[in-house]
């Protein structure tokens, strides 16, 4: 069993930062990737971004030089530092790992 607890999600203005936290426990030592994944409202969840535990690192086009994923392996959290915000930036932000999600963080970022 996994557990990811998100933290980090607030209101925004457009062009502004937030920083994401997702800390994981539990059956971390299986855990090989982990990402974030997000869902606007009257909109399919859909991926962002996703980071191996080898540090290798993939980004939808979307967000591609405004967010950046990172983690650290000692406190078994990984980061999204979401940079440029936009109005459709706005969504509930869900922390993953394979068969695993966090309860979810709403981002708002309004114009």
């Amino acid at each position: 069993q996994v557990q990811l607890v998100e933290s980090g999600g607030g209101l925004v203005q457009a062009g502004g930062s937030l920083r994401l936290s997702c800390a994981a426990s539990g059956s971390i030592f299986s855990i090989k990737v982990m990402g974030w994944y997000r869902q606007a409202p009257g909109k399919q969840r859909e991926w962002v971004t996703s980071i191996t535990s080898g540090g290798n690192t993939n980004y939808a086009d979307s967000v591609k030089g405004r967010f950046t994923i990172s983690r650290d392996n000692a406190k078994n959290t990984v980061y999204l530092q979401m940079n440029s915000l936009k109005p459709e930036d706005t969504a509930v932000y869900y922390c993953w790992c394979p068969a695993y999600w966090g309860q979810g963080t709403q981002v708002t970022v309004s114009s």
